[in-house]
């Protein structure tokens, strides 16, 4: 089944946005949080202000307190002014568990978990807010450091040079498939290494 941020009443028409071909793989709301707060990055789509369409790779953090979304870029680029020009937008994370062989290409299948979260997404300019996006984030990327003692507070100069967005969740979706341990023949790919041009070691 799929999970909607806002409680349908009875009998209300689903939210078309979060309707999807195979409802046997859907997910339902806590496995959908559960993987926003697990997933380490995603994809935010938008539609640019030349009503072109556009992708952002994010690092993010839900906020399950405010049923949001917090993201941070640039003050000027092509995310702010997509944002600023529609703020509308939609947002995936996802992950790949193992190939699963068959008899013909058409039958080759593969594991999966994904999420695709529906809202709008605003530019934060009160400040407090802005800093308690961003030491969500903090907490999230770097929970072995300490605020206040691993690294300081956010001072107004550093909100003058990056911008925090917040996504406030409208309708997600949650789907996943998971094939049995033993599988014929299910393998796994192994994690090519990200290129760093120039990196030696």
């Amino acid at each position: 089944m799929t999970g909607t941020a806002t409680p349908q009443p009875a009998g209300a028409t689903p939210d078309p946005r979060v309707r999807m071909r195979r409802e046997d793989r859907g997910k339902d709301e806590p496995w959908i949080r559960a993987y926003l707060r697990a997933a380490t990055w995603g994809f935010l789509g938008m539609v640019g202000e030349d009503g072109r369409p556009y992708v952002h790779t994010n690092l993010f953090v839900f906020d399950e307190e405010r049923r949001c979304l917090w993201m941070h870029g640039y003050r000027t680029g092509r995310m702010r002014s997509s944002v600023d020009a529609c703020a509308q937008v939609a947002f995936s994370a996802a992950g790949m568990g193992r190939l699963l062989p068959g008899a013909t290409a058409l039958n080759f299948s593969l594991e999966y978990a994904s999420v695709v979260v529906f809202g709008t997404a605003h530019v934060v300019g009160d400040p407090e807010e802005a800093s308690h996006g961003l030491r969500m984030l903090m907490e999230k990327y770097a929970p072995h450091l300490r605020y206040g003692e691993d690294y300081r507070g956010i001072p107004p100069e550093d909100l003058e040079r990056t911008a925090v967005y917040r996504l406030d969740i409208e309708a997600w979706s949650g789907k996943q498939k998971e094939a049995a341990a033993d599988f014929p023949g299910a393998y796994t790919l192994p994690e090519p290494p990200v290129p760093f041009p120039g990196r030696t070691g």
